[in-house]
């Protein structure tokens, strides 16, 4: 029986998971997100960034299994052109809602799908979803409610759908799962493309 493994530490995208009907073995990879993007050079496009960083998690966590198949993922909101990951903080949060009020952003996740057989990769698949999320205009009130919470804090452009911030989301166009932070259709294509059913996948969770 193959080993599902989500190489995040993210609840939400647990979430997903066990909603789908896979229950993963959870390894955290510890990549540094910055030094990793950092290393990518002057202009990398967004999707290479969010694609690199999901390779590069699933990489991390390679040498722990013999026979797995390894998922990584990594979120970004694009917007004027920018990419904005994680605030880490409410000043660097509210100033981010500030720009993203009352307007439209894309979110980006990269997936990486390595398939592991006797401890080695034997075919790895990789691409990006992309989102547009149309973001409401919290009032001051409400924002700085949001922002207390903490929640908006360490989640990929300020922002939940599946949370708090789920209020101030006016609608998306594109794959909700891939908001949350794993875009379930696109897994599912990745892991045809290494040899992987979701009859495997369900089996595997069992």
């Amino acid at each position: 029986m193959t080993t599902f493994v989500l190489a995040s530490a993210s609840p939400a995208r647990l979430g997903v998971l066990r909603a789908a009907g896979v229950e993963p073995v959870v390894r955290v990879s510890g990549v540094d997100e910055d030094a990793l993007t950092a290393a990518l050079g002057d202009s990398p496009s967004p999707d290479d960034v969010v694609v690199s960083l999901a390779r590069a998690k699933a990489a991390a966590v390679q040498s722990e299994f013999d026979d797995a198949v390894i998922v990584g993922c990594d979120s970004m909101l694009s917007i004027d052109g920018t990419l904005q990951g994680k605030p880490h903080t409410v000043d660097v949060a509210r100033r981010r809602w500030a720009t993203m009020a009352g307007r439209s952003g894309e979110l980006l996740t990269g997936h990486a799908v390595l398939r592991i057989v006797g401890g080695e990769t034997v075919a790895v698949a990789a691409a990006c979803s992309a989102t547009t999320v149309h973001f409401a205009e919290p009032s001051t009130e409400d924002l700085e409610s949001y922002l207390a919470s903490g929640e908006p804090l360490e989640v990929a452009g300020a922002f939940t759908l599946d949370g708090l911030g789920g209020w101030f989301v006016d609608r998306i166009e594109g794959d909700p799962s891939s908001v949350i932070g794993i875009g379930l259709p696109l897994v599912r294509r990745l892991l045809n493309e290494v040899g992987v059913s979701m009859v495997d996948v369900w089996s595997a969770g069992k």
